[in-house]
């Protein structure tokens, strides 16, 4: 959420003053995979709040100067909010239209980790906020949209994604609360990293993995909307009063970077080798053709693989305009499927749905 009236100084001297004293010493100084593992282990084995407990939790860390809930999905920080909603009162029960209830919003879906324990009641992922919209908002990837389908009252959108590498729904909050979900996933994916073997894949992560168009997003909102006085204080009341554990990328912004800065990088090279070849259908249940949109005809490489890596066909074909892949006996989810030669190489993400 972006800094209304307190500065970078003040925030950075206040966000350090809260972190226990010796807390992060085992991952000075690292940076890449190391720094990821060394604040899994600082961060894991946190106390659990239970699902019905994250009611009377939200009254300490969601809880706005006049005494309402703090929700993201209908806040407006630099003017007047759409409704707000009343502790208690307004839990979430039946809706119809926005301002109804508040409920629980797992950022990170349920479906994504099938509502595994843990996760499902972690408070830096699940947040009050309306039901409404958190309906809209279903278990879609966060992105930026580009053509709009469903705008909310406080200028969120869902829609066709607009950022490289996915062109499908995406939930788009307002500016000032970019960077807060951005750090809520570099939370997850560290927490439960290597904790995720009963976690399921979606069109945004790989289990606790965060796919690289995904890390490219976050990381665009990490930077354009720094960590503001509300996320400092929710993580100090989290780590205090109830779970234990911090958000690390709250209290050291810095380390979002040196984690997933290399992938992101990575991603976007092959995206600009991505001009030779198309999918279409994409997504599909049954087949889908490889499109041909370059010059030359020559036999070429396809190798097919699952986002785990495991490896589905390779092969050498020609092409001409198209080729035809059946893809039924696939098991639902993302594919990668390269097309090479010696003149280029094409990453293309495929989804059997």
């Amino acid at each position: 959420m972006k800094k209304i009236l307190l500065s970078l100084t003040l925030i950075s001297t206040f966000c350090i003053g809260q972190i226990p004293v010796g807390y992060y010493n085992s991952a000075q100084g690292l940076t890449g995979n190391p720094l990821k593992i060394a604040l899994h282990s600082i961060i894991d084995n946190h106390t659990q709040v239970s699902y019905n407990g994250l009611w009377t939790a939200y009254k300490k860390t969601d809880r706005k100067s006049n005494g309402k809930v703090w929700d993201m999905y209908s806040d407006i920080p630099t003017g007047t909010p759409p409704y707000q909603f009343t502790f208690t009162t307004d839990e979430c029960g039946n809706y119809s239209i926005e301002g109804d209830c508040y409920n629980r919003e797992h950022t990170w879906p349920q479906s994504w980790f099938n509502s595994v324990s843990g996760p499902v009641s972690d408070l830096f992922h699940v947040y009050p906020t309306d039901g409404k919209v958190n309906g809209y908002r279903s278990n879609y990837p966060y992105g930026n949209v580009g053509v709009t389908s469903i705008n909310t009252l406080n200028g969120s959108k869902l829609g066709a994604c607009s950022n490289l590498g996915y062109n499908q729904t995406v939930f788009e909050p307002i500016d000032e609360y970019k960077g807060d979900l951005a750090r809520t996933y570099f939370y997850m994916s560290t927490r439960y990293y290597s904790e995720d073997a009963g976690w399921s894949t979606s069109a945004a992560t790989n289990k606790s993995t965060i796919l690289p168009w995904q890390v490219n997003v976050l990381l665009q909102w990490h930077h354009q909307d720094p960590v503001s006085a509300k996320e400092i204080a929710r993580n100090d009341s989290i780590y205090y009063k109830f779970q234990n554990n911090r958000n690390p990328f709250i209290d050291h912004p810095e380390w979002a970077d040196s984690i997933w800065t290399i992938d992101a990088s990575v991603f976007v090279k092959e995206l600009e080798l991505q001009h030779s070849f198309s999918v279409f259908p994409n997504p599909s249940s049954s087949s889908f053709q490889i499109l041909n949109k370059s010059n030359s005809q020559k036999p070429v490489t396809l190798k097919i693989t699952s986002i785990s890596g495991e490896l589905i066909e390779e092969k050498i074909i020609s092409l001409q305009e198209s080729v035809s892949i059946n893809c039924e006996n696939w098991a639902m989810g993302i594919y990668i499927i390269n097309v090479s030669s010696e003149q280029s190489v094409s990453n293309i993400k495929f989804v059997r749905q």
